[in-house]
């Protein structure tokens, strides 16, 4: 190679990478706008104060300090924070486009990163005899055996129905085989409910819809799984909240579970984030929605899909993200963390500065037993052989030092609700436990907290460590040979993380 050759691959090398700078400059300046909290809330109220009288009953989207605006274009890159956590839904696909006639319409917002689907349409119809599935919304107590294929949903044909307008295809299928493939994938997931949702959906002639009971608001339809497991559950919040998000709803949408699954105290929290939550069941007849979301399963979240995925994503403030733009670090799980104690009241909460002279809470997050659904026995499995000596070794630790005030609060996770759960987190310096669904509450932690998992040989699995992460929380492991801790090791790491706050 001559030395002009070498010379003018410099030059197209450096003009290569300063293009590519360029186009990520240009994508987080798109995203992250250098805009006040305070022009985004009034920006915020002006669009509100549009949609006040349509849908009254509604509440109101909480102003949150790590929200960031939700764009659906341009498309991120497929490998950032965006893709995985907020944006990642940017390709629209219309599969039945609004005619003049004022007919229904049905699209999917794909994205190319969890290869899924949030998708919406007008002028839906649900009926709910055409959905074999239990009733759902009983008590636990008496559904006790009651088999899981028996509440997860099968349609029939017509299950679904949409105002197909004048296109003259009455009877005929709403999507075809061909754009399922494409755009809701079965992927990993042996019964993937929402593509046969979308399956059973049928087209009908203009104003066709027989309906006993119409829904103005925005509503957002789910099918749960493991729907008492805190760790699915919480996928599922996500993947609903994410969802009315990019579907640009201007307030927070009613929900209805197309599942069977019994009342469990999660739910609580379902109808704290959203304005309403009803089942399927329940609707006395065919119900129309003039607007429904259809979200997508909680197995189709990063947070799920992280499990086998590496995802590459550090936790970070939005007033930090703003300031210094990186499309491998995340605000998106901070925002939604704060929507949970928000709906709950305890965002202001959250902002009060911690009090060093009412000492350091280290929050111990226990596992106990409880009856969690119909085919559960009570009996919770140990994680950690001898959590209770641990327990008691730390309140021993914590009683003995005299440098800082430190309190052990007793995590009874099972039996608190919702509300005194999350309290519990927010209050808490560190957090500690052995590897266990309750855990999960590390979503909603305050910024600094500090985690400390005990991890024994059976079950090691990277959901916390990676929620962790991605909240940007400081995590350390203890990896056990079997399921037994010796207290002195615990004491000796706590003792460690105490130290790096000052005690």
């Amino acid at each position: 190679m001559t030395l002009r050759q070498r010379r003018l691959l410099v030059r197209t090398l450096l003009f290569l990478f300063s293009l590519n700078a360029a186009t990520i400059a240009f994508y987080l300046l798109f995203y992250f706008p250098q805009r006040s909290p305070a022009v985004d809330a009034a920006i915020s109220t002006q669009t509100l104060d549009k949609d006040r009288q349509r849908y009254p009953t509604l509440k109101q989207w909480p102003t949150l300090p790590s929200f960031l605006p939700w764009i659906p274009s341009p498309a991120p890159p497929l490998s950032s924070c965006e893709a995985y956590f907020g944006h990642g839904f940017s390709r629209r696909i219309d599969a039945l486009g609004a005619g003049e006639d004022g007919g229904g319409w049905l699209r999917c917002h794909y994205s190319e990163t969890l290869r899924s689907s949030v998708c919406e349409g007008a002028q839906i119809r649900m009926d709910p005899s055409r959905i074999i599935m239990s009733d759902g919304g009983e008590s636990l107590e008496v559904v006790i055996g009651r088999g899981e294929e028996e509440e997860l949903p099968k349609y029939e044909s017509g299950a679904f129905e949409i105002d197909g307008g004048s296109l003259g295809k009455e009877g005929m299928r709403a999507v075809d085989e061909e754009f399922l493939e494409k755009y809701v994938q079965r992927g990993e997931v042996q019964s993937h409910t929402m593509r046969m949702l979308m399956e059973s959906m049928r087209l009908v002639g203009h104003q066709k819809l027989d309906c006993s009971e119409w829904i103005e608001e925005p509503t957002v339809l789910v099918t749960r799984f493991e729907y008492a497991n805190v760790f699915h559950t919480v996928t599922d919040w996500y993947s609903a909240y994410v969802s009315s998000r990019v579907t640009d709803l201007p307030y927070r949408p009613n929900l209805v579970f197309v599942d069977g699954h019994c009342k469990t105290q999660l739910e609580e929290t379902w109808e704290a984030i959203f304005s309403s939550v009803r089942y399927a069941k329940n609707f006395s007849g065919p119900v129309c929605f003039r607007h429904a979301v259809f979200a997508p399963l909680g197995y189709e979240t990063a947070l799920f899909k992280g499990l086998t995925q590496h995802i590459n994503c550090q936790g970070i403030s939005a007033g930090k993200l703003r300031q210094d733009p990186d499309i491998h670090r995340t605000a998106r799980l901070s925002e939604f963390g704060e929507m949970i104690i928000t709906a709950f009241g305890l965002l202001g909460k959250r902002d009060l500065p911690r009090d060093p002279s009412a000492g350091y809470n280290v929050l111990f997050v226990r596992r106990e037993d409880y009856l969690a659904h119909p085919r559960h026995s009570g009996k919770v499995e140990s994680r950690l052989s001898n959590e209770q000596e641990v327990f008691d070794a730390i309140k021993i630790w914590a009683a003995s030092q005299d440098k800082c005030r430190i309190n052990v609060v007793n995590g009874l996770f099972a039996h608190m609700h919702m509300k005194e759960q999350l309290e519990a987190i927010q209050e808490a310096s560190v957090i500690v436990g052995a590897h266990g669904a309750g855990l999960t509450h590390l979503v909603a932690a305050r910024e600094g907290t500090k985690v400390l998992e005990i991890i024994s040989s059976m079950y090691r699995r990277p959901h916390f460590a990676l929620i962790s992460e991605w909240k940007g929380l400081e995590y350390h492991p203890i990896y056990l040979s079997g399921s037994y801790a010796v207290p002195a090791k615990v004491i000796d790491e706590l003792s460690h993380i105490m130290g790096s706050i000052g005690c």
